[in-house]
C-alpha cells in the first residue's frame, strides 16, 4: 500500500503531520478532510516508492485530463466576473465550509450552484487541483482570470491561520462593499446619460431631417436670410453631405485616444486630469482613497504582512498616480510598522487620511483606523455623488434646451424676415 506524508491544520490553527497508507493522493485528501483538517501539503512518502509511482501515475492521468479542460472553458469565458458575482461565489463557498463540508465536496457542490459570471468549470478545476494535493490558494492562483492577487493572498492567509471560513466571509463583505460603490456610480449617471442621449437624438433629427425642408423653402423664395440662419444652413449641409467623414474622424480620434490611454504616460496624464477635474475630480479622489483604506484593512486583518499588503493594494489601484505613490511609500517603509509617515512624504494622500492613520498606529489600532477612514470617505462619496448628479441633471437639460432653442430661433428669424418682407 502506498504511503503519503501530509501536513494539515486544525480549525484552531494547530499544525498536524502524519503518514497515511492509502491507494492514492485523492484518498489521502479525503481521509484528512474527514478528520476535520485543512490539508496544507500531501506528498508521496519516500518510504513508499511504489506509492510515489502510483501517485505520479494518478497525477499524470489527472493532469492529462485537466490540460484539455482549461482551454475548453477559457475560450468560452469572455470576461472577468463582476464584483457582486465574485462576492456571491465567495459567500456560497464560505457557507458550505461553515456547515462542516470538506473542501473537495464543497467545491464539487459549487460546480452545481448557479453563480452568474463564474463558469462551473472554475470550481471543477479548483477541486481537481485540491484533490492532487495543492492548497486552495495555489489552485486559485492558476485561475488568474477569475481570482485576483488580493483574493489569492487572503485565502492563503486563511489557510495558514486555520480560519479559512472567516476569511472567505470577510472577502465576500469586501467585494460587496466595492460592488455597492460601483452601483452608486452607475445609478448616479443613468438619468443624466438618458437625458443627454435623447437631446443628441433630437438635435440630429432637427439637423438632418427637419431643417433641410425649411432650407428648401427659404432658398426657393430667394430672399436674404439672417446670419444665424445662414450659419445653421452651413452646419446642416455639412452634416448631410459629409456625415461619413465625421464618422471616420470620430473613429480615428477614438483609436488615437485608446492608444494614448494604453501607454504609461497616457494613463498617468489621464489619472492626473481625473483627480484635478472640477467637481468630478473630488468624487474620483474620494473613491480612490476609500478603496485604498478598505483594501488595506481587509488584508491586514487577515494577517497579511504590511509590505505584502501594500504591494497587493498597489496592484489593485486603477489610478496610476496613486499606485506609483504607494510603490514609493512601500520603499520608504523600513520597520514594517509605520505606514502614515511614508505615505505623508509624497503629499498625494490627504492630511485627514494621514492623521487618522497615524492615530491608529500610535494606539495600536491600525485596522480599525483604516476601516474608519474607508467609512468616512465612502459616506462623503455618497454625498458628493448625490450633489454631482443633482447639479448635472439641470445643466444637461439647460444645455440641450439652448442648442435646440438656438436651432428653432434661427429658423424663426428667417420666417420673420420673410413675412415682414411680404408685408412691405
Amino acid at each position: 500500500m502506498p504511503q503519503f506524508a501530509y501536513k494539515a491544520r486544525r480549525r484552531s490553527g494547530e499544525v498536524v503531520q502524519g503518514v497515511l497508507d492509502v491507494p492514492d493522493r485523492a484518498a489521502a485528501l479525503s481521509q484528512i478532510e474527514k478528520q476535520g483538517l485543512f490539508p496544507v501539503m500531501v506528498d508521496a512518502s519516500r518510504a513508499g516508492v511504489s506509492g510515489a509511482a502510483a501517485a505520479a501515475d494518478t497525477s499524470k492521468g489527472n493532469g492529462a485530463a485537466r490540460t484539455l479542460l482549461p482551454a475548453a472553458f477559457r475560450s468560452g469565458r469572455k470576461r472577468k466576473p463582476k464584483l457582486q458575482e465574485l462576492a456571491t461565489f465567495t459567500q456560497q463557498l464560505a457557507n458550505l465550509l461553515k456547515c462542516g463540508m470538506p473542501l473537495t465536496v464543497a467545491l464539487h457542490s459549487m460546480s452545481h450552484l448557479e453563480t452568474k459570471g463564474i463558469p462551473k468549470e472554475v470550481s471543477v478545476e479548483l477541486r481537481q487541483d485540491v484533490m492532487e494535493g495543492r492548497s486552495l490558494s495555489d489552485a486559485m492562483k492558476k485561475q488568474s482570470g477569475t481570482f485576483s492577487e488580493l483574493y489569492v493572498n487572503m485565502v492563503r492567509a486563511g489557510e495558514q491561520s486555520g480560519a479559512l471560513v472567516d476569511v472567505l466571509r470577510r472577502l465576500a463583505d469586501h467585494y460587496e462593499r466595492f460592488a455597492e460603490v460601483q452601483q452608486k456610480f452607475t445609478a448616479a449617471l443613468i438619468y443624466p446619460s438618458i437625458v443627454a442621449c435623447v437631446g443628441v437624438v433630437i438635435i440630429i433629427f432637427f439637423m438632418t431631417f427637419m431643417l433641410p425642408k425649411f432650407m428648401t423653402i427659404f432658398q426657393g423664395l430667394r430672399v436674404p436670410l439672417p446670419w444665424a440662419t445662414r450659419m445653421l444652413m452651413g452646419v446642416s449641409n455639412t452634416f448631410s453631405t459629409y456625415w461619413w467623414l465625421m464618422i471616420l474622424i470620430a473613429i480615428c480620434l477614438g483609436v488615437l485616444f485608446n492608444r494614448f490611454k494604453a501607454t504609461e504616460e497616457g494613463k498617468r496624464k489621464l489619472d492626473i486630469w481625473k483627480m484635478n477635474a472640477p467637481v468630478i475630480g473630488k468624487v474620483f479622489k474620494l473613491n480612490i482613497f476609500g478603496q485604498f483604506a478598505r483594501t488595506l484593512s481587509t488584508l491586514l486583518i487577515n494577517g497579511v504582512p504590511v509590505l505584502t499588503a501594500l504591494q497587493i493594494v498597489e496592484d489593485t489601484m486603477t489610478n496610476q498616480v496613486i499606485a506609483n505613490e504607494i510603490r514609493e511609500a512601500r520603499a520608504r517603509v523600513t520597520d514594517g510598522t509605520s505606514i502614515s509617515t511614508p505615505l505623508a512624504k509624497g503629499k498625494i494622500f490627504p492630511p485627514l487620511l494621514i492623521d487618522m492613520l497615524a492615530v491608529g498606529e500610535q494606539s495600536g489600532e491600525v485596522v480599525p483606523a483604516l476601516k474608519n477612514i474607508a467609512d468616512t470617505y465612502e459616506r462623503e462619496l455618497s454625498y458628493r455623488l448625490k450633489v454631482f448628479t443633482t447639479a448635472l441633471e439641470p445643466v444637461i437639460i439647460i444645455g440641450m434646451a439652448l442648442v435646440v432653442g438656438g436651432i428653432v430661433l434661427s429658423v424663426l428669424l428667417a420666417v420673420f424676415d420673410i413675412t415682414s418682407g411680404i408685408g412691405r
